[in-house]
């Protein structure tokens, strides 16, 4: 299902990256990796923008962190923000839900990678849960 909002802004804490999101976008799945956790402090919720459709102002303060063989992250070199994630060559960035400004229209449609979720916490809000992705 996708959000009926049609254009989106986002921008990190310090305001020095700020992003434009034109068109609907799908709903989004909260990951709970290892990797996600570790870079967002908890639990990472993005939505994926094709790169066709979003335009991003203050690149030069965008530092990427290789995190695998086939994924890389996006930060704020300034306030170190957590904003992006994308797959290397797939033709979208994931931007994270807490950057965008309200009111994103956007839902929750499922977890993924709970087999990694930490121990600290439950997932109970009665969504799918997927083992992996």
């Amino acid at each position: 299902m996708c959000s009926e909002i049609s254009d989106r802004t986002a921008r990190c804490l310090c305001g020095s990256i700020r992003v434009a999101m034109r068109g609907p976008l799908p709903d989004v799945a909260a990951c709970h990796c290892g990797q996600c956790r570790r870079w967002s402090g908890h639990v990472w919720a993005a939505v994926p923008v094709p790169n066709d459709r979003l335009t991003i102002r203050g690149e030069g303060h965008i530092r990427w962190y290789r995190s695998s063989e086939t994924a890389e992250r996006g930060f704020c070199d300034t306030c170190g923000s957590s904003m992006f994630w994308r797959a290397i060559g797939r033709g979208d960035t994931d931007v994270a839900l807490g950057c965008i400004d309200a009111p994103t229209g956007l839902r929750l449609e499922r977890h993924i990678w709970v087999a990694d979720k930490g121990d600290y916490y439950d997932i109970a809000d009665g969504l799918p849960q997927d083992a992996q992705q």
